[in-house]
């Protein structure tokens, strides 16, 4: 059997859902059928050490897509792939924009990580990055959506054929997170335990997570994990509020689950979202999990899941009252997995290889 030359692309190794998800996709790739190669504008971030240690590393060593872009039209030239994948929105474009002048016209196959409606506005240069969905992103041969919501705007909005699109979930290594979860780790004493995960950016919506957190009964404790510019503006706020004994920033961890597994609740008060990976691992681990309605596909999970197991409220008093209604679990609990069937990486990751076209 023939192997298919692929080369993924990321701008960096942050830790955020995009960046994870397309190393999770790397790591499982069948080698037997595919030959993988990973191109990023700089190594910098935590997900480094998750890049598989027999996939060839190519670092363009620029800190911006502006900069990359000639070095990236190089790389892919002088690597000849069959197939090219990315998962950020505005490389996708590069690429597309690219495609016809790289020898052998290679096939590139990109995923859509959030819901556009939501994200492009909030975006420095949203209006343009529209225009530039609407000219490039037909001309894909496939795009992965994590939502039929995604799915829909695509088609809807930027004139998407039906048939460029691939519904694929997110991959989650249920195995591995359910080891993890056989010894809960949950911050000491009485009251609520809520954990939060995801790059401290405004997306995120921390924030207004702090604001609610705020009004709870002073015995609970909030650990949101994760790196990102808002670090220092948050820490402040959690001092303005008076909270920051009860607020742990965690940092980045590379297998959160212990954590997951020993909070009351996971929390998701995002203002724009494709499809949480990290919801998703919480749910794995048996957490329920409350999140805003613009948590992209977490809608189509709610209807999935086990009662209770996903809230979808408001930011504000609906939200505070989702919180105040949260059950305690004993620390020491092993709850079974609320994740819906079809998200286990074994389950996904054939479908993957079919839409690389192996």
């Amino acid at each position: 059997m023939n192997t298919r030359s692929v080369a993924f692309v990321l701008p960096s190794f942050n830790g955020g859902g995009s960046q994870r998800v397309l190393l999770t996709f790397l790591a499982h790739l069948d080698r037997a059928r595919f030959a993988p190669n990973l191109i990023v504008f700089n190594d910098c971030g935590p997900l480094a050490k998750l890049c598989p240690q027999d996939v060839p590393l190519q670092v363009l060593r620029r800190s911006r897509l502006r900069t990359a872009f000639p070095s990236l039209f190089w790389a892919l030239a002088r690597r000849r792939p069959e197939v090219i994948f990315s998962t950020m929105g505005y490389v996708n474009l590069a690429l597309l924009a690219m495609r016809p002048l790289l020898p052998g016209r290679p096939s590139i196959v990109i995923r859509e990580p959030n819901t556009p409606s939501a994200s492009l506005p909030q975006l420095a240069y949203g209006n343009a990055l529209r225009l530039g969905y609407r000219a490039f992103y037909p001309r894909a041969d496939r795009i992965i959506c994590q939502s039929r919501l995604i799915a829909d705007e695509l088609m809807r909005q930027f004139r998407v054929p039906a048939e460029r699109i691939a519904y694929l979930a997110n991959p989650v290594d249920v195995a591995t997170i359910r080891i993890a979860v056989q010894q809960p780790e949950r911050w000491p004493g009485k009251g609520r335990r809520l954990v939060a995960a995801g790059r401290l950016t405004y997306q995120k919506g921390f924030d207004r997570l702090l604001d609610m957190v705020a009004q709870l009964p002073s015995d609970t404790h909030l650990t949101i994990l994760g790196d990102g510019p808002e670090l220092g503006a948050l820490c402040d706020q959690a001092s303005r509020l008076g909270i920051a004994e009860r607020v742990r920033f965690g940092g980045f961890r590379e297998q959160p689950w212990a954590l997951y597994a020993g909070a009351d609740a996971f929390v998701l008060p995002s203002r724009w979202e494709g499809l949480p990976n990290a919801a998703l691992e919480a749910l794995a681990c048996g957490t329920p999990v409350i999140a805003t309605p613009e948590s992209g596909g977490l809608v189509e999970i709610e209807d999935a899941a086990p009662e209770g197991a996903v809230t979808l409220v408001g930011a504000g008093q609906a939200f505070l009252a989702a919180l105040h209604r949260i059950r305690l679990v004993p620390p020491s609990a092993v709850r079974d997995s609320l994740l819906p069937p079809g998200f286990d990486i074994a389950q996904i990751m054939p479908v993957f290889a079919r839409v690389l076209g192996g």
